[in-house]
């Protein structure tokens, strides 16, 4: 990604200075504010959570959600290992409730199903995170607030409906891919069986 940006930020100069070199200089001083401004409004919103998430990890509270979603996910990503389950309950109650501090459950879950061998676990996670659905969309109402927004919660709803939609069409278009890829599998081993 460090590429991509690097080269869209190279393009974008090269052709900013050809057709208008006078603009280049603001250009380039405007975009270092507004990243510096977006920084440091996103690190005040991730030092809260990240607060909160600690103070409702000490209190119980995400341990109790946790708890909760522990059944589901041991049928959801069908495993038996209670470390993985453990983690992952954890990292999706800390990303339902918005406490931004949901990535290390994340490692932690796959790294016990890397021992287990179990990559549809894994890699369902994986969809779930970067489908992104959260009851509390903090940093977007933060971001929104940063930049001035009169009323930063009102992307509540809209966000709530358009993650639960992504989340849903992300976890079936993957189980579908599975599924095709299953069946794939076994008519290649099929005809391995039959050509020996």
């Amino acid at each position: 990604m460090n590429g991509v940006f690097t080269a869209i930020f190279i393009i974008s100069a090269v052709l900013l200075c050809f057709a208008a070199p006078e603009k280049f200089l603001t250009a380039l001083m405007d975009g270092a504010r507004t990243a510096a401004a977006v920084c440091l409004t996103l690190f005040c919103v991730y030092a809260v959570w990240m607060g909160l998430a600690a103070v409702a990890e000490e209190c119980g509270i995400t341990r109790g959600a946790a708890k909760l979603l522990r059944p589901a996910c041991r049928k959801i990503f069908k495993t038996d290992s209670d470390a993985a389950c453990e983690a992952a309950a954890m990292n999706l109650a800390c990303d339902l409730l918005g406490a931004g501090a949901s990535t290390p459950f994340a490692v932690k879950a796959i790294g016990e199903w890397e021992k287990e061998k179990n990559g549809y676990a894994q890699k369902l996670l994986f969809v779930i995170n970067a489908a992104g659905f959260q009851i509390v969309p903090s940093t977007v109402i933060a971001l929104r607030a940063g930049a001035g927004s009169a009323a930063a919660a009102d992307i509540f709803l809209p966000s709530l409906i358009c993650s639960a939609i992504s989340l849903v069409l992300s976890v079936t278009a993957f189980a579908v891919s599975e599924r095709i890829c299953r069946a794939w599998r076994g008519r290649k081993k099929k005809r391995k069986r039959g050509g020996a």
